[in-house]
């Protein structure tokens, strides 16, 4: 029995269908892993706690392959590599042992009068078996963040790390290992556009947590949907930017060109377009192109802090922006090293592809407005972004924007350091995702929570069987 595949390519995922093998991981497996999961392997808050120590230990026992890892994949300094991948996993360890004890306890809730002196609960208890699906701009984090709120919650799970991140994918595969010593994980590496869909179809799973762009994630949802399997869908899209007259203009370009350019743009959160005042548009231009030379010199190729594209494709995707509009710094490249430089450019129109697609490179797009009814029609175009960022120094006009922008998430005054919080759910709304994940709220996404309500058996009045004849009007003063 093997797995056949057609047609496929890596932006779009299409249905398969197989006898029986599917790459790297058996049916055996998948049932195995349902039947530990049953068997009640992490049910218990010292197995949760034991795996998730087990998971930190191995992290920092390979904290050197990771650094040498992301190098290879995608030039991250170890500085960066620690900021966005490896310290935040571990941060987000802490908080689950920290924290997991409360999350595990059933929580009491009101009851209302009709059901008095009866008592009423949550009791939080795990989906099942998990897939979680990770992306390769952040190869690392972004499948061992979810997996660990997956794992708090007492789940079983299998992760498909991205196969365009490879050698990422190698140090995860010897993480994994050294954590699941039960067979609490599966580790499914190769072709995503194979293997994903080959499992989907073999076997229920109770939950998928996808992170990677909307023409998959689509994909993703309409096989979850043949088998009701919930899912978790975090993608991306136009995430605006916008700088108010009244804004620091130095302190905005820092956040702006740290946010933008960290991983060579290639961050679902990103500034994905600039709407500046008119007043101050050729000031923040002149601050923001000061700050990437001061991150990354007179010549960004050459620094160790300025990452790299992830593939042909996608340098040859964002390579192609550059001629719809005219640079205003910038737009070196160089193809046999996967470089694009820090980019500022103004498009010829709103229609240019630059401005119809998620970029997720390091060019950023530069508009000037002179109204709020000027730059929220341009927003609107490209409507429930990831998220949105204003700077201004006006709690009204922040609060005014907060209010004129449905998106996932959102910063006042920075950008990007929404998802650094814990306390902050992370997620989109419409085309950007569904659902949302950190902290308690990645415990959550992988959690039922079980309504039980107990009565007492001494108090049991007669108001509450038949016959009703002539009960309407008590029964109208308690249930209302």
């Amino acid at each position: 029995m093997k797995v056949q595949k057609t047609g496929l390519n890596q932006d779009c995922i299409q249905l398969l269908y197989f006898e029986s093998m599917i790459p790297d991981i058996t049916q055996e497996q998948l049932d195995g892993l349902k039947q530990r999961f049953q068997s009640g392997l992490l049910a218990a808050y010292k197995a949760r706690i034991q795996i998730l120590k087990q998971l930190k230990q191995s992290v920092f026992r390979n904290e050197a392959a990771i650094y040498d890892a992301l190098k290879a994949d995608l030039h991250k300094s170890k500085e960066e590599s620690w900021v966005t991948e490896i310290g935040i996993t571990i941060a987000e360890i802490d908080h689950a042992i920290r924290h997991l004890k409360q999350w595990m306890r059933p929580r009491r809730v009101a009851t209302n009068l009709v059901n008095l002196p009866s008592a009423s609960y949550l009791y939080p208890e795990p989906l099942g078996v998990v897939l979680i699906i990770a992306p390769w701009n952040y190869p690392f984090m972004l499948l061992l963040g979810p997996m660990v709120g997956a794992l708090a919650a007492g789940n079983l799970v299998v992760v498909k790390p991205s196969e365009y991140a490879p050698a990422t994918e190698k140090i995860l595969g010897k993480i994994i290992q050294e954590t699941a010593l039960q067979q609490e994980i599966l580790f499914a590496p190769g072709d995503g556009a194979v293997v994903v869909p080959a499992m989907m179809q073999s076997f229920r799973f109770d939950h998928v947590f996808f992170t990677g762009g909307t023409k998959v994630g689509k994909k993703i949802y309409e096989m979850a949907a043949s088998k009701l399997v919930p899912v978790t869908l975090e993608l991306g899209g136009k995430s605006p930017c916008i700088v108010e007259e009244d804004a620091r203009v130095e302190v905005a370009a820092r956040r702006i060109a740290v946010a933008k350019f960290s991983n060579a743009g290639q961050i679902c959160i990103a500034p994905d377009y600039l709407l500046v005042h008119e007043r101050i548009r050729e000031r923040l231009v002149e601050a923001i192109k000061l700050n990437i030379r001061k991150f990354y010199g007179e010549n960004p190729q050459q620094s160790g802090d300025y990452c790299r594209i992830i593939n042909k494709s996608q340098f040859d995707r964002l390579n192609s922006y550059l001629k719809g509009g005219v640079l205003l710094h910038g737009g070196n490249s160089d193809e046999r090293d996967l470089y694009i430089e820090p980019t500022l450019i103004k498009p010829e129109s709103l229609s240019v592809p630059i401005m119809q697609e998620e970029i997720f490179g390091p060019i950023l797009p530069v508009f000037s407005f002179s109204t709020k009814e000027e730059a929220l029609a341009i927003v609107q175009q490209h409507p429930n972004p990831l998220a949105f960022y204003v700077f201004t120094s006006s709690s009204k006009k922040e609060e005014d924007w907060i209010q004129a922008i449905p998106a996932g998430t959102g910063c006042i005054n920075n950008a990007a350091w929404q998802f650094t919080n814990a306390a902050l759910p992370f997620g989109g709304r419409g085309d950007s995702g569904i659902g949302a994940a950190h902290g308690k709220f990645s415990f959550d996404r992988f959690t039922h929570y079980k309504a039980v309500m107990k009565t007492p058996a001494w108090f049991d009045p007669a108001i509450k069987y038949p016959p009703m004849k002539g009960k309407l009007s008590l029964y109208k003063k308690v249930i209302g």
